[in-house]
């Protein structure tokens, strides 16, 4: 019999029933003529440069990539160059933005100004300590997380206090600012308002009324433009977390019942530091949730494809969690470009193996729960379908596989031989795995050394009557 591995299913210790989603395995939907979908494993991460310090945010202006490594603006060349441009000061998670002569920085509650040549700080007090900013119809917009602060059209240097704006239907927070469809967004902590630019001598934006969202961000960074619209952590007031997308004044809720109770697992100061960021790659469109020791992935077009949401995990652990290593990406020179949120690399994106920065990761997933009307069965044979033998020259990896009678604790792992290079025709099997009374739960874990894609799991079992 064939078992679904896409998603599998366990328990916890207040009797409920959790999805277990593969980590370091990227589902993907392909009728293959063996199954409708298989897990590939998640692209490796190779050194591409190595800057000043560690990374805080990235962008593509004039065809280069510019990055903020420390405290210092960098500008990174096709040959992995790192060029050190000027100082934007500490903090956290930078924004960055190009009107149509200069890259803006919004670093620490400063502005600054990129132009090729000179780096600028914006120091009129008038614009005050701003969180967060973008550029729209010639204005730099930025927030302090209170007011909506404009540059002047002819200065961007200069603020004029007489100009500032702010939203109107509710007190709470502006957590960023951005652009859409030349609309600015103005996104609070519970609602998202909506303004459109109407000129004047004053502050140049006017409330769109009706297109205001009933829900908000938790942090500054915990949203991104996502499938032509917001996709964002968040929610309404008296609301736990959980992921959105933005509609026209409505919200549709992308996240499952698991990613919500994982979600909760956090506090609400860890969830506002969370990165949000897109990855549109190969007929996957991805949303990125960079939480403090894992990022979880949802895959918009998969899950399009399956008809149900389609979620998994990337870290950089052998086993259990670790922070993903590779965050802020830039599309640039043709390839990805990462930051590092552990050390001063800027990594790029590889295929052919999965260790990131040479170093070995772990890879994981579990099954649907086989079950055969409470009489039991014996479970003789079981063996992945894959594609082995892509491996390093003189690896030798292993695939382990445990189970659980109750959906929380697991047998002792058994391993097997995934196959050398070349092996192309290795069977991932095991023999001889025992009983089940009512009904069993399989995982299975390997290493980057098994470099394998698994289309389906086979099972041989014989059912029992009583």
């Amino acid at each position: 019999m064939q078992i679904p591995i896409l998603s599998g299913i366990y328990a916890d210790s207040v009797a409920d029933f959790r999805t277990s989603y593969p980590r370091n395995m990227i589902p993907v939907p392909k009728k293959t003529g063996i199954a409708d979908g298989y897990l590939r494993p998640g692209d490796g991460i190779a050194l591409f440069a190595a800057g000043p310090g560690i990374d805080r945010g990235g962008f593509n202006w004039g065809g280069t990539c510019h990055r903020v490594m420390g405290t210092k603006l960098c500008s990174i060349s096709a040959a992995g160059v790192v060029a050190e441009l000027g100082d934007v000061g500490s903090g956290g998670q930078v924004t960055m933005d190009n009107g149509f002569d200069r890259l803006a920085v919004w670093s620490g509650g400063r502005l600054y100004y990129w132009n090729g040549s000179t780096l600028l700080q914006v120091t009129d007090a008038d614009l005050g300590n701003v969180i967060d900013g973008r550029w729209i119809a010639g204005y730099y917009v930025s927030t302090d997380g209170t007011s909506i602060i404009v540059t002047e059209l002819n200065n961007p240097l200069t603020v004029d206090l007489l100009k500032y704006g702010s939203v109107e239907s509710d007190p709470d927070p502006i957590k960023a600012v951005d652009e859409l469809r030349n609309e600015l967004y103005a996104i609070g902590r519970y609602t998202i308002e909506v303004f459109e630019n109407v000129g004047g001598n004053g502050f140049p934006f006017q409330r769109i009324e009706g297109a205001q969202v009933g829900r908000g961000v938790l942090g500054t960074h915990a949203y991104t433009q996502f499938a032509q619209t917001f996709a964002f952590l968040g929610s309404a007031r008296n609301e736990a977390p959980a992921v959105y997308l933005m509609g026209a004044g409505s919200t549709k809720k992308l996240s499952t019942r698991e990613i919500d109770q994982i979600l909760l697992t956090y506090t609400e100061r860890q969830l506002a530091a969370v990165v949000v960021e897109a990855k549109v790659d190969k007929g996957q469109n991805w949303l990125m949730l960079h939480l403090p020791d894992t990022c979880w992935v949802y895959d918009l077009d998969a899950s399009q494809s399956v008809g149900e949401p389609v979620w998994f995990e990337l870290n950089s652990a052998v086993v259990g969690k670790a922070t993903y290593r590779a965050r802020n990406l830039v599309w640039c020179y043709d390839q990805w470009l990462s930051g590092d949120p552990t050390t001063p690399n800027v990594g790029t994106f590889v295929e052919n193996v999965s260790t990131h920065y040479g170093q070995t990761i772990g890879w994981d997933f579990g099954t649907m729960v086989l079950y055969n009307e409470s009489r039991g069965a014996i479970v003789h044979a079981l063996e992945l379908i894959a594609l082995p033998g892509r491996v390093a020259l003189g690896a030798d990896p292993v695939v382990w596989t445990s189970y659980s009678l109750d959906g929380e604790t697991w047998s002792q792992e058994r391993p097997t031989a995934a196959g050398k290079q070349g092996e192309r025709l290795k069977r991932i099997a095991w023999r001889r795995l025992g009983k089940m009374r009512i009904y069993r739960m399989q995982r299975f874990r390997g290493t980057s050394d098994a470099h394998v894609s698994l289309v389906r799991l086979e099972a041989e079992i014989e059912a029992l009557n009583v």
